[in-house]
């Protein structure tokens, strides 16, 4: 269905878009969406850096424990 769409029909939704909410209204829209992006990625590269945080943490101590036994 929204294959068919293409530039002139885009254009058409948003002239309408922009008629029916103002100009005021859509572009405090954008911006919020704008804001909900950004928040994403901060979130989305927050969990990566956690997780590979906690590899880096779990890779420092390789030594078994009962290897250290045997050193004391």
């Amino acid at each position: 269905m929204l294959n068919n769409i293409g530039l002139p029909g885009l254009l058409l939704i948003a002239v309408v878009v922009l008629v029916l909410f103002g100009k005021g209204k859509v572009s405090s829209l954008m911006g919020e969406v704008g804001k909900g992006i950004t928040a994403f990625k901060k979130g989305v590269s927050d969990g990566t850096k956690e997780i590979e945080d906690a590899k880096v943490d779990a890779a420092k101590d390789v030594t078994p424990a009962e290897a250290e036994k045997e050193k004391v």
